[in-house]
């Protein structure tokens, strides 16, 4: 007997079922890597990076990105993308801090900012969906407007009365006495970042919206042969982009008491890069909103670490994020090329 026919004969063992990943998991299981590696980095060379404290600031100071890229994990998925979040909040926030020094109630104009970039949102899902404008210049559109519109409302700093009702949704609650100043410390803001996360995720991964969602990505002609309501979809995902801006301009305000028509300059691109780092694929159809979560955590780890380090100049953030970025989309097109070849 010829030893290809032994090798032929004997039969190969498959791996375990445990042990078999989704090739389109392993971008997110590299962020868990990574963020893992900058921890035990960020220990090892600087210390106090395994305390409460850091992870409550990682949470406070990145509680907005957190929700935008939850809303910006929609799009994406989809295989569209959204470019006007950073302006829409720098709009909504402006005008919520004139209606606030005006007397508004503060809950009132809670409501308004958020209703405000649900309706940008609204507005870059008719140009995508009825008129058929590419979703990039769509929403670069809507940035211009929303961004203009910031500036005639105002170009000079609007601060915020620390009386303000407004202001007590960044109130700092300690949750665990740790010793020293090692404490536990949440927010109302970080609590509402939470609030957003269980709520997309219960949408894409428990409601038919999401199982469209993730089958307008990966094929739309196949997903309206299947009958799911692919046009109300696709405009229902820049209403929640929109309104994840709205809601992400409440958090920023109130923690830093002040509104200005530059607030958010290059803050979508930031999104993108949570989401894209998270495991989400640029091409859509595969991705989760713990990934984009992550992705976020890891940018804000990314720069604690480099405030720590003192020799690091703050421009090499946007250095470090784009090689990061870049690593990340070149490992997609990896997994996707072997996809195809499968």
């Amino acid at each position: 007997m010829s030893a290809q026919t032994l090798n032929a004969a004997v039969p190969t063992r498959a791996l375990p079922s445990w042990l078999k990943i989704d090739r389109k998991r392993i971008p997110t299981l590299a962020s868990v890597v990574i963020f893992l590696i900058m921890i035990i980095y960020g220990q090892a060379a600087y210390g106090q990076t395994l305390t409460m404290s850091t992870a409550s600031n990682l949470l406070i100071n990145n509680a907005h990105l957190i929700i935008l890229a939850v809303g910006i994990t929609f799009v994406i998925l989809t295989g569209g993308i959204d470019l006007s979040v950073g302006a829409v909040i720098a709009f909504s926030s402006v005008l919520g801090a004139q209606l606030l020094n005006a007397g508004w109630n503060p809950v009132l104009v809670m409501g308004i900012i958020v209703v405000v970039g649900g309706l940008f949102g609204l507005a870059s899902g008719v140009l995508v969906q009825y008129f058929r404008v590419q979703p990039f210049i769509a929403t670069l559109a809507m940035m211009f407007l929303a961004r203009g519109l910031a500036s005639i409302l105002s170009t000079t700093p609007i601060r915020l009365d620390d009386a303000s009702g407004f202001r007590t949704l960044a109130t700092q609650w300690k949750v665990i006495d740790g010793p020293k100043v090692n404490d536990l410390v949440i927010t109302p803001n970080v609590l509402i970042a939470v609030v957003v996360v269980v709520a997309g995720f219960f949408i894409l991964h428990r409601t038919r919206t999401g199982r469209t969602v993730y089958a307008i990505g990966g094929s739309e002609p196949s997903a309206e042969l299947m009958g799911l309501p692919v046009n109300r979809t696709k405009y229902l995902i820049y209403v929640i982009s929109g309104l994840c801006a709205g809601i992400a301009s409440v958090v920023y305000t109130s923690k830093l008491g002040m509104a200005q028509n530059v607030t958010g300059v290059g803050w979508e691109l930031d999104a993108i890069a949570a989401v894209v780092i998270g495991g989400t694929l640029l091409l859509g159809g595969a991705g989760y909103v713990l990934g984009s979560v992550l992705g976020a955590l890891v940018l804000g780890l990314m720069n604690v670490l480099i405030a720590r380090d003192g020799s690091i100049p703050p421009e090499a953030t946007t250095i470090i994020t784009g090689a990061i970025l870049l690593l990340f989309v070149l490992l997609q097109r990896a997994v996707v090329k072997r996809d195809h070849n499968d």
